[in-house]
């Protein structure tokens, strides 16, 4: 019995994933064992991207076999090269360049059905039930065993642990007073939980692979970025309903996904990277947008103005760019975007209020720019960033966009972190042989001050400060993993706490200050 229904499942994913008669089962097999666990068994996404035609467009059939076979830089894609021959690797290619027979749609009705709202806001608690800083909770991400842990950021203890959706993105995002956090599953799931009580609220799958989620600055909205559909989800934040739903295409017709949505709060809007159109949308949530729409921002006039507007509620500023954005970062007035594509030797600066290309990033190598952070170096603001291909960190002057220091360090790195109340910054050096170390830096010399291994062997990463800067926290990234405490001025160890793989933990108020030492 147990045979036929596994045989039955297998029927089913051939029928989803192979186009008519194009190939035989034995790809099936191969990709079912090698790549559903990431990629998903239909090729419709998981912790990877959704494997289909319409996502590979910047990828030619060559540079995917190299891919399969050598891994992909800069993630956690392995190479398949001493697990499956190249006859293999090739038919892994036709297949996910081919159409499947048919894709799932996911519309308005398909959210609509999957919304539920579990506690009505009348019926929300008035106190939290528990005594710890609100501001000053860790949320931290387990995706080993798909839970979440609330963590007290004063006595360093779990006070709560809930199970989540299948593969939820690290990127817990807060309202502006810090007592709701949502989250958004690669699945295309979001949902609000309540950190008085650690309840679920409500819950809305808005899309099959789902990129991020931002929550607007006056607390009201939740965008949802897709990377298929090709849509950006907006909703109501007290229940999750759908509000409005956006199709991302150019002005031809061609369709895009969504690198990423950022909250802006200066300028009341959203904005978005899109990873098959060189473009940036902005997308206003001010009840009266005309000044938006009209760039009536800062001192720039109208008429000096770049890019295509939409009007009425929640329009859409459309930016051209030179190139793709796979990766940017904000200067802490949102006037200012540095951008870069995966595959470009310079970063783009992008003036937000001009609506145009200013400037070009002195970069020499795969910056991982969602990952940096700012701070003062000799009276200037400077931009740190580590690098996903070479052993770096580089320090841009954020005026000149000049690069003013590169700091070698051990290896690739994927996280930077640092604190408006510490002089320290921490990077680790996920990438490469070196993945058990993390370097501290001083912002102040620019140098490199002290090497810390909280786990030889074990992959080390996603260092996050607590309320005042007072300790950082570091992730050991395995199923028997730690969230370890360090003292960040001592720097030396406080506690560790088991984990399950914690790919990120988030503090409640560094996240709603949009604080300079990190990501936003």
């Amino acid at each position: 019995m147990k045979n036929n229904n596994l045989f039955s499942v297998m029927a089913m994913v051939v029928a989803i994933i192979l186009p008519s008669g194009a190939f035989s089962e034995g790809v099936t097999e191969t990709y079912q064992e090698h790549c559903a666990s990431c990629h998903g068994a239909e090729r419709l996404g998981g912790m990877g991207p959704a494997l289909l035609p319409g996502n590979l467009g910047r990828m030619k059939k060559k540079q995917a076999e190299n891919v399969i076979a050598n891994g992909q830089p800069a993630t956690q894609m392995p190479g398949f090269a001493d697990k499956i021959s190249p006859e293999q690797i090739t038919q892994l290619v036709e297949l996910v360049y081919s159409p499947p027979k048919q894709i799932p749609k996911w519309g308005i009705d398909k959210i609509n059905e999957s919304h539920m709202v579990f506690i009505a806001e009348d019926k929300l608690p008035k106190k939290p039930a528990h005594n710890a800083d609100l501001l000053n909770l860790f949320v931290v991400v387990e995706s080993g065993d798909h839970h979440v842990t609330i963590l007290d950021g004063d006595k360093f203890e779990p006070l709560a642990r809930f199970e989540t959706h299948f593969a939820l993105h690290g990127g817990a995002k807060f309202s502006p007073d810090g007592r709701f956090v949502y989250f958004g599953s690669r699945d295309g799931w979001v949902t609000r939980h309540d950190l008085y009580n650690f309840e679920t609220i409500a819950e809305t799958r808005v899309g099959i692979n789902l990129r991020n989620i931002a929550v607007s600055s006056d607390g009201r909205y939740v965008m949802a970025a897709n990377y298929l559909p090709n849509t950006l989800v907006l909703m109501d934040a007290k229940d999750l309903s759908v509000i409005k739903i956006f199709d991302i295409a150019d002005n031809k017709g061609k369709t895009s996904r969504a690198s990423a949505v950022y909250n802006a709060p200066p300028r009341q809007s959203f904005l978005i990277a899109l990873k098959d159109i060189p473009e940036i949308w902005e997308i206003s949530y001010m009840d009266n947008p005309k000044p938006v729409a009209q760039g009536l921002v800062h001192n720039y006039k109208p008429g000096q103005l770049e890019g295509q507007f939409d009007f009425g509620p929640f329009p859409v500023r459309r930016i051209k760019l030179d190139d793709y954005l796979d990766d940017f970062f904000f200067d802490q007035q949102y006037r200012t975007a540095y951008g870069a594509a995966r595959n470009a030797k310079m970063g783009q600066v992008i003036n937000l209020n001009v609506g145009r290309k200013v400037g070009d990033l002195e970069l020499s190598s795969m910056p991982h720019l969602g990952s940096g952070i700012t701070f003062e170096y000799q009276g200037r603001q400077v931009l740190a960033t580590p690098h996903l291909s070479e052993g770096a960190v580089s320090v841009i002057d954020l005026q000149s966009f000049k690069t003013i220091k590169r700091i070698e360090t051990m290896g690739p790195g994927f996280f930077m972190r640092g604190h408006e109340n510490s002089p320290y910054a921490w990077v680790d050096v996920f990438f490469g042989p070196n993945k058990d170390v993390l370097h501290v830096i001083d912002m102040r010399t620019l140098e490199i001050v002290k090497t810390i291994n909280p786990a030889p062997g074990k992959t080390n990463a996603h260092v996050e400060f607590d309320r005042d800067g007072s300790h950082a926290l570091v992730s050991v990234w395995e199923m028997d993993g730690w969230v370890v405490v360090y003292d960040a001025i001592t720097l030396k160890e406080v506690k560790r706490i088991p984990m399950k793989k914690p790919v990120g933990k988030y503090n409640v108020f560094n996240k709603i200050n949009y604080s300079s030492g990190t990501s936003h």
